[in-house]
């Protein structure tokens, strides 16, 4: 029986124009069921607009798609809510010029969906410089037919 519950993401990122030139990998190939080839289109659709949101400096689209009990581990270890991540993108303290997302794999667990993906960033934190090559781990659960970010943890890497 093949395992549906690791979902690699290679053939729908070429439909995303956000995602088109990202590196991804499959590991295993699997079958991917229609069903699960459209929620893979949903979940990187939610990455590509996290990314535009987040370069707009957009506070309303975190307001509307993370989760009340939402949290985000940063880089340096802190805990972020998302309080304090919609606060940020309003006050202006947190801003991105570019970020370069490749290796993305999406892995589907019926109404939730895991999101690993590398980012090439560049921004500012309250005047610091935060650029650099970071792997992420994002959490998506659909609720009541909408996707919510519910957990987030990035790392710097080399």
């Amino acid at each position: 029986m093949i395992n549906r519950s690791l979902v690699l993401l290679l053939a729908t990122v070429l439909s995303v124009p956000a995602f088109a030139g990202q590196h991804v990998s499959v590991r295993p190939r699997t079958a991917i069921d229609p069903g699960d080839q459209e929620t893979i289109r949903e979940i990187v659709e939610m990455e590509r607009q996290a990314k535009e949101a987040s370069l707009r400096r957009d506070a309303e689209f975190p307001q509307r798609t993370l989760a009340d009990d939402y949290v985000a581990i940063t880089p340096l270890g802190q805990v972020t809510t998302k309080r304090e991540a919609v606060s940020a993108r309003k006050s202006g303290q947190l801003r991105y010029d570019t970020i370069d997302v490749s290796d993305m794999v999406v892995r589907l667990y019926g109404d939730t969906a895991i999101v690993t993906a590398r980012a090439d960033v560049k921004g500012h934190q309250l005047g610091e410089d935060f650029s650099g090559p970071y792997r992420y781990t994002r959490v998506w659960v659909r609720r009541a037919g909408h996707w919510q970010a519910v957990s987030y943890q990035a790392t710097v890497t080399q």
